[in-house]
């Protein structure tokens, strides 16, 4: 197979395949991501490009798992500077001890790993076991298992039989009750985390909730029907002027029809959720 100089690689087979030299390597034409593992300077250092780069490090003795599978599968859940994960598959001993990396040592079946672009990476049911219990939180275990289900239809049930398969794998106990949590509906990870900020404050809401109105349907983030109250995720998307337009016609569409607006942004939603919680419960007190 010819080696490819258009993402990343390994510097030293480049080398070895008279591609380029020591010295071209080392200048401003490549950026160095891992040791040994290089990528063109013009490329965004980013968590998709760092979760490839590490795919091409531990290839033969691991895969790309966690926050960086789901990544590559497109379903994006994790921070977007976070580490690179991975998952060794074998017994060597090497560390892989270095920046931008998170390994995991873990149990793995052969059935569990599927390709990506030429990358081995987790299978969308295995990487959902593996947020279930690798996330920092209960939310962000959900919000991860949530994009999963939504973006690859990753069915909960294969999960649980991924659970099954590895009893006593580590903190394996937690994926029930996060399973119980997962709502495939949800649009996005700001949705998921806005809906968990409700759910353990024990109001939980409709989630993608249908409204027609003047024979125009609306789909609500979430929503409490019976009060006619949604709760909405302003990302940056809404800010373009023409979602900005078109949430405005929105919103005077849902008023019109007597519901009761309440948006939040990235900020609210991921450093202030109890301000989402306390602005519903006043609404719903209210009306």
């Amino acid at each position: 197979m010819t080696l490819s100089l258009d993402g990343p690689f390994r510097g030293s087979a480049a080398v070895a395949a008279g591609l380029l030299t020591r010295g071209v390597l080392r200048g401003p034409r490549f950026q160095r991501l891992f040791p040994d593992v290089y990528a063109p300077a013009e490329l965004t250092d980013d968590l998709v490009l760092r979760s490839r780069a590490a795919g091409v490090l531990v290839a033969g003795r691991g895969v790309v798992a966690g926050y960086s599978a789901a990544e590559l599968l497109g379903a994006s859940s994790g921070p977007p500077g976070g580490p690179a994960e991975v998952l060794l598959t074998t017994p060597h001993r090497q560390s892989y001890q270095c920046d931008g990396l998170r390994v995991h040592r873990d149990r793995i079946e052969p059935e569990e790993i599927t390709r990506v672009g030429g990358i081995a990476v987790t299978t969308p049911e295995r990487t959902a076991f593996d947020l279930a219990r690798w996330a920092p939180t209960l939310t962000e275990r959900v919000t991860a298992v949530d994009a999963l289900a939504h973006h690859r239809g990753v069915d909960l049930a294969d999960v649980r039989v991924l659970r099954n398969r590895h009893l006593g794998a580590h903190h394996g106990g937690e994926v029930a009750g996060v399973l119980r949590l997962v709502d495939r509906r949800a649009a996005s990870p700001m949705e998921s985390r806005a809906r968990m900020a409700l759910v353990l404050a024990g109001l939980p809401p409709a989630v993608q909730h249908p409204v027609v109105i003047r024979g125009r349907r609306y789909y609500l983030d979430l929503a409490y029907p019976d009060l006619r109250i949604a709760v909405e995720y302003d990302g940056a998307d809404h800010r373009t002027q023409e979602r900005a337009r078109r949430d405005l016609e929105r919103e005077a569409a849902l008023v019109s029809a007597a519901w009761r607006v309440l948006r939040f942004d990235a900020h609210v939603v991921l450093f202030a959720p109890e301000r989402i919680v306390a602005a519903v419960r006043a609404e719903l007190a209210a009306r």
